[in-house]
């Protein structure tokens, strides 16, 4: 940190006013280009841009000033923005043993407080006032038990507060819970597994993600399918979960 402070010093020290200004215009000239002239096949859907995002890159270019773009260290950072909001990408899935090329697309939760990447193909986002759900894009028949991923935050309760809760709603509803485990895939946060009907094809599945906000809170998100779709839906509910990212 020493280090990193006498670095800022010695920048701001042997740049001009002039200087950084143009160094400024120079990062935005290749913030521009890194993350805004990919075109989106999709691109009048995305008008409505996250109010965060924009605070982000001015954060980023803000930093940028004092670290050279040509440094590892700079366009890493840029690599790490792009990476991050483009509009569209391709994902690959492990789906029943197959690697899968897919496309999927940016996804701004409640009050833009998070992002998420879907596959619009199969999936669509329902926003509600307290939660949002990932669900099939055509309903399925109802001999199928549910198939969604919910996602909520509670912004007064901590991890550890949230999971005592989920761990006795679980134990009530389905006839086998596992022990809550700490993990980092495909979130950071702790992980709740519950199944019921034993080894059936419908038995219901549930998985309860509980992460923290970083603000003294945490998101809760919970996914629900079952055990014949635990290679389809449920590996897709993962790999979208890889790609969940807070926006502070």
């Amino acid at each position: 940190m020493d280090h990193m402070d006498e670095r800022i010093k010695k920048e701001i020290m042997e740049h001009t006013d002039d200087s950084i200004d143009q160094l400024k215009d120079d990062i935005w000239n290749q913030l521009d280009q890194e993350l805004f002239q990919e075109k989106s096949r999709r691109e009048k859907q995305m008008k409505k841009k996250s109010k965060a995002i924009p605070i982000i890159i001015a954060a980023a270019a803000g930093v940028m000033i004092l670290f050279s773009t040509q440094t590892d260290t700079g366009m890493a950072f840029i690599k790490q923005i792009k990476d991050i909001f483009v509009p569209e990408k391709e994902m690959i899935q492990s789906i029943e043993g197959t690697e899968e090329p897919t496309d999927v697309v940016l996804q701004e939760g409640k009050d833009a407080e998070y992002i998420i990447y879907m596959d619009e193909e199969r999936y669509k986002l329902i926003k509600g006032e307290n939660a949002d759900i990932i669900t099939t894009k055509e309903p399925l028949e109802e001999r199928y038990p549910e198939v969604s991923m919910k996602i909520e935050q509670f912004k007064e309760l901590t991890p550890e507060e949230i999971i005592a809760t989920k761990e006795t709603e679980l134990a009530s509803e389905y006839s086998k819970v596992t022990t809550t485990e700490v993990v980092t895939d495909p979130v950071e946060g702790y992980k709740l597994h519950a199944i019921d009907g034993g080894t059936q094809w419908d038995s219901p599945v549930t998985n309860v993600y509980v992460v923290d906000n970083k603000n003294g809170g945490s998101f809760v998100i919970t996914e629900k399918y079952f055990l014949e779709a635990a290679e389809g839906h449920g590996a897709r509910f993962y790999a979208m979960l890889q790609e969940f990212e807070i926006v502070e």
